[in-house]
């Protein structure tokens, strides 16, 4: 019998034991975020399924994954034999997973989930979706444990002080604040359950997690006290005692739930609801004021201080050498060397890694050739591994964890002659991503306002990509970090506000399924550009630095400005990565950037 089969079985003697008639297996982790640490990924133990977004549904008689459209042809392959079907929601109905549990369960029946792994936001909408139907949601149902009997531990090695030559600020400055907008909200309490802002709050980082430098923690930050609970064993004696004078106590990890069920149902505490857990809020006190809210060292990590912004000044070229010496490898070796997506992200991360500070990929690098492309997410496997030909559209998005700080950056180049199809698709999309780069705009202007600069072009074509424009990005943190965006979306994020001193992407791309796909990217930081009797006016500064290939631009479609600024921005990439070059690369990068 296949495993998946035995573990169904398994699960479903659980469920009737104890009277359940549906479980949902969210693949997160008890922080809700972007990585799922190999101790939490229950779905790709349960199912083969690998994706990195999915939701099971079990009941008596179905077991079903849902997972967005990236990943349909992989889970069909995946789930071959596991007695769990895929399920594509149906347009125009398009329900998702909780609208199916709702319409096939009967009157009185009843929802089991782990409320460590899910969000106290999902649960909400559950409980909404389920009302007046008399179905009932039991939070506290852990299924697995008992049937994962060879559970990967939780991975990771001991914290490390992040230098204040790196972040530029120390922890007790930051600390301070912190308390200084606590009082501000009148909040006695945050409740900090994204390990980013822990990591930035207290400058250590850790290696819980596999892009990002980050130790699996909770912590409540009081008034004059910080709870941070961890693996004690992970914390270092010189870093414990440093914090010992800050007042920080170190707890179990385990502890969490327990020590926030003491605190004062008196006082007010901030929660981010998108990151807490339906376990952890259930166990904030009875009367105690709740305010949901981004945390508030996700708002301060946001902004770059003067030192973050000089170190990415310095990052940026040593990923844009890694990477000018990557796309000269290839065009000098195309001819002779065998290549795949596989083997150029190997290639990729090797020349990385050889640069100073470096510490992990960001994310897994998407080398996607010709039509795989056109999938804004793909990422090789060995079934999928595409041979690298002599003709076609090669995209590269990639990035690096640094010690002083985070990169992210996509390059799509032609490996033949590029049709003009191609050419007017590539030229589009760089008038996009120069219109945003070169946007001036007001203070208190939103995300949201600002993504037209980079689809203007191609909407005036009939031509548009379904993704956002552009993400926040943290320093030596996580490379999809808000609260920031560039989005036509309605939510939190697009909302924020653009402020001085952050560091976003500048994304806009094009996708013709089954052919190729484009996108060019740059992380570009907002700086104050002048005062006027109007007010105080915004601007962008592009920090990334990579030729852009100009073999795929059709120079008719660029007006002066926008000719002027790759002038420019081409300029600066040789100027500042060619003393890192070799005398040939040094020549190779010189044609690639020579003027238009």
């Amino acid at each position: 019998m296949h495993h998946t089969e035995n573990m169904l079985a398994s699960i479903r003697t659980s469920m009737k034991a104890e009277s359940i008639d549906a479980f949902i297996i969210p693949n997160s982790d008890p922080h809700l975020g972007e990585y799922v640490p190999n101790h939490w990924r229950i779905i790709a133990w349960l199912t083969g399924f690998t994706g990195s977004a999915a939701t099971v549904i079990i009941t008596d008689s179905f077991a079903g994954l849902w997972t967005d459209s990236r990943y349909y042809v992989q889970a069909q392959n995946q789930l071959v034999g596991s007695g769990i079907g895929l399920v594509k929601p149906v347009l125009p109905d398009n329900k998702d997973y909780m609208e199916w549990i709702i319409d096939n369960l009967k009157s009185g029946s009843k929802i089991a989930l782990d409320g460590r792994t899910f969000s106290i936001g999902s649960l909400r909408k559950l409980k909404m979706l389920s009302e007046g139907k008399d179905i009932s949601i039991n939070i506290e149902n852990d299924l697995i444990s008992e049937l994962w009997t060879d559970r990967p531990s939780v991975e990771g090695s001991p914290a490390f002080d992040h230098l204040f030559a790196f972040c530029g600020k120390e922890r007790a400055t930051k600390i301070s604040e912190v308390r200084v907008e606590m009082k501000r909200m009148k909040v006695n309490f945050n409740l900090l359950t994204s390990a980013d802002d822990i990591m930035w709050l207290l400058n250590i980082r850790g290696n819980d997690f596999k892009y990002s430098p980050l130790l699996i923690s909770f912590a409540i930050v009081g008034e004059e006290q910080i709870l941070l609970f961890a693996d004690e064993n992970k914390i270092p004696v010189k870093i414990a005692r440093e914090f010992d004078k800050l007042d920080i106590v170190i707890l179990p990890y385990e502890e969490t739930a327990g020590m926030l069920s003491t605190l004062s149902a008196e006082s007010a505490i901030l929660i981010t609801p998108g990151t807490t857990s339906a376990a952890l809020f259930s166990s904030i006190p009875a009367g105690m004021k709740i305010i949901e809210d981004v945390s508030i060292p996700a708002r301060l990590k946001a902004v770059k201080n003067k030192v973050e912004i000089e170190n990415i000044g310095k990052v940026m070229v040593k990923d844009g050498v890694a990477l000018t010496k990557f796309f000269f490898w290839i065009e000098q070796n195309l001819d002779e060397v065998p290549m795949s997506e596989l083997s150029l992200t190997e290639m990729l991360n090797h020349l990385r890694s050889e640069q100073e500070n470096f510490l992990v990929p960001s994310f897994s690098t998407i080398a996607a050739y010709n039509e795989h492309g056109a999938m804004p997410h793909y990422s090789a496997t060995s079934e999928t591994d595409s041979v690298i030909g002599q003709d076609g559209i090669l995209l590269v998005d990639s990035g690096g964890q640094y010690l002083d700080g985070t990169t992210d950056i996509t390059r799509t180049i032609s490996l033949g002659k590029p049709t003009a199809g191609q050419k007017k698709d590539f030229t589009l999309v760089l008038k996009g991503m120069i219109g945003l780069a070169s946007a001036k705009f007001p203070s208190g202007t939103r995300g949201s306002q600002l993504d037209i600069s980079a689809r203007k072009a191609l909407w005036e074509q009939g031509l548009n990509y379904g993704h956002g424009t552009g993400h926040g990005v943290g320093f030596c943190l996580n490379v999809h970090e808000g609260p920031q965006s560039i989005s036509p979306g309605t939510g939190n994020d697009s909302k924020t506000f653009i402020e001085p001193g952050m560091l976003i992407s500048d994304e806009p791309a094009i996708y013709r399924e089954g052919e190729y796909g484009i996108r060019i990217e740059n992380l570009i930081i907002c700086y104050k550009d002048e005062e006027t009797d109007f007010g105080r006016f915004l601007k962008f500064d592009t920090v990334s630095l990579c030729y852009i290939d100009k073999s795929l631009i059709d120079t008719s479609l660029l007006d002066q400005k926008e000719t002027d600024w790759l002038n420019s921005y081409h300029s600066g990439v040789y100027d500042k990565l060619s003393p890192y070059l070799t005398s040939e690369e040094k020549k190779w990068l010189k044609v690639k950037t020579d003027m238009l």
